[in-house]
């Protein structure tokens, strides 16, 4: 999502703010003062930060190959009919055309970065012949970048032929069909017994929270609904998910997922641990298992893959470019700004936070807490830049949280020795010390939502107060240089995470190290879903999808 430039005339645009008019009526003379941002992707990042924008100094270009934003959580339900397509997408015109911003909307794929001369470049998404014209050029004051992830097969030979993925609407829009088709199929009278079993045989590789939502969809859908209309399937069928670590569920508690596993074992899921695939063919899955090195082939009708993101090859050239060679995704300070790049700005599963480590700055943190020029410092002295400090590097107060030290004091006395606090007086080496491991606190950012979410949200509120914050910052010290950051860097606040593990019941794990396993969790989930959709049309259909599950079942229609 990033503002814009002119250029784009190739196409035709809708004014986002057609209830003034501003943009398309305005005098050229009156648009040209105006900061073009060009923002790339209509995902969570990227809707987030135009929701939330609303200072009109800006003129805003939306590039996207599609035209609406999507609410990815609910893609599993998607995929078994619990929730229909139509109803967790809402058109990115209708977010964004109530705004008092300017802001348009182009339908197109970016293709390339240019960052040295403030240019991107774009292909049309049509199909339809423009004599030409399919390529246009965009020029920005600010470029934001949030056009996410694609899939990760780690080149697995016969992934992207033979796999289906869960990523985007089409994916669980295909992912619904083959399963209806493979149940159609194994209905047929001229099929052995082996050939049903194998067409009925669906494998997921990945045991994150998608790859395990979604068995567990598929095993209800199965259950619930299919078992009624293909009677004769029923012993056919089977689910098995595959993943290459010691559990599923690593992220989360280990009272989930022992839970999840010991659940999923009573209802039939396969799950097989330690298993990594090395080859996909049209019918069958070959694996390895990670220790011992025993090989297997698993005959399938119809396999998920979800085992992360990778990174969409425009952004590996821009990288290049940028000289960010050998990293998953785009390197970002702390303010989200790509490094190495002046106004572009990267956020979602595009991009990492590379957070800046205290000790590369320990001797000019010292330095401008020591006021007095003493060459020692007191606990007074670090006080006063403490804030600062815990501001700037956020691994300083996990680390004090993990250690169960109640303030920076405690820090200064164990790496002195037990006195008293009045008369602790650190060296520069007894300093560094204190801080030494501070810094492996450190961990990057999960590519969730959530996250993604959050990023958008902040980087808005930085563009709402850009002329503001230029004058009065309101940042952390500079402890390389004079003065106040203008912002306040990105802090991600984590509200919680949820696994649905089918039978009406959801895991869910909230701050504090709270974790709730069962079917009041699962309201939990209806609640807070529901709430968290992006429009009251999309919050009616989502309800109104489970309301009709729960009176109907699932519709199991091949459409």
């Amino acid at each position: 999502m990033e503002y814009g430039g002119s250029g784009g005339s190739l196409l035709a645009y809708a004014d986002a703010n057609s209830s003034s008019g501003v943009h398309a009526l305005a005098p050229p003379e009156e648009v040209s003062k105006k900061k073009k941002v060009v923002v790339i992707g209509t995902g969570w990042a990227g809707t987030s930060f135009l929701k939330k924008l609303n200072n009109p100094s800006y003129d805003v270009q939306v590039i996207s190959p599609r035209n609406y934003f999507a609410f990815t959580p609910l893609l599993p339900s998607v995929t078994c009919g619990t929730v229909e397509a139509r109803s967790i997408v809402e058109p990115i015109r209708n977010i964004v055309r109530k705004k008092n911003v300017d802001i348009c909307f182009w339908e197109a794929e970016c293709f390339k970065i240019d960052a040295e001369n403030k240019k991107v470049y774009c292909r049309c998404n049509q199909n339809s012949n423009m004599n030409g014209k399919e390529e246009f050029v965009v020029d920005y004051d600010y470029l934001v970048i949030a056009m996410g992830a694609r899939p990760n097969t780690f080149n697995t030979p016969g992934v992207m032929e033979y796999c289906n993925f869960l990523k985007e609407v089409e994916d669980a829009q295909k992912i619904r069909r083959t399963v209806i088709d493979n149940f159609e199929k194994a209905s047929l009278p001229n099929l052995s017994n082996e050939e049903r079993k194998r067409i009925l045989h669906f494998v997921v590789v990945g045991g994150g929270p998608t790859g395990v939502e979604f068995a567990a969809e598929l095993h209800d859908f199965v259950n619930e609904d299919l078992v009624k209309l293909y009677p004769a399937a029923k012993d056919f069928v089977k689910i098995t998910l595959l993943e290459a670590a010691d559990h599923i569920l690593n992220m989360f508690d280990k009272r989930i997922t022992d839970f999840a596993e010991e659940k999923f074992k009573r209802d039939g899921i396969d799950v097989k641990l330690g298993s990594m695939v090395v080859k996909v063919s049209d019918k069958e899955i070959s694996t390895k298992v990670r220790g011992n090195g025993e090989t297997a082939s698993i005959p399938y009708g119809m396999a998920v893959w979800s085992t992360g993101i990778g990174t969409h090859p425009v952004i590996r050239d821009f990288m290049k470019q940028i000289g960010q060679t050998n990293r998953r995704a785009l390197a970002t300070d702390e303010w989200l700004r790509v490094e190495g790049c002046n106004n572009v700005y990267a956020l979602g599963d595009c991009a990492t936070i590379n957070q800046r480590k205290v000790m590369e700055d320990i001797s000019a943190i010292f330095k401008k807490a020591d006021k007095d020029d003493s060459g020692t410092l007191t606990v007074k002295e670090f006080q006063e830049v403490i804030d600062d400090i815990c501001e700037r590097y956020p691994q300083v107060e996990l680390y004090l949280k993990n250690k169960k030290m109640r303030n920076i004091v405690d820090l200064l006395k164990e790496a002195k020795g037990d006195v008293a606090k009045e008369s602790i007086e650190l060296n520069i080496e007894e300093f560094k010390t204190a801080l030494s491991e501070v810094d492996s606190q450190m961990k990057n950012l999960p590519a969730t939502a959530q996250v993604a979410s959050q990023q958008g949200t902040y980087l808005a509120n930085c563009f709402n107060r850009m002329e503001d914050a230029e004058k009065n910052p309101e940042g952390p010290l500079r402890f390389r240089g004079e003065g106040r950051h203008r912002f306040r860097p990105f802090r991600y606040k984590h509200l919680g995470q949820f696994a649905p593990l089918g039978g009406e019941q959801t895991a869910a794990q909230l701050p504090g190290d709270w974790v709730s396993i069962g079917h009041s969790s699962q309201w939990l989930w209806y609640s807070v879903y529901a709430s968290k959709q992006v429009s009251w049309r999309t919050r009616a259909l989502v309800v109104s999808d489970w309301t009709r599950r729960f009176i109907f079942g699932r519709d199991s229609s091949r459409i």
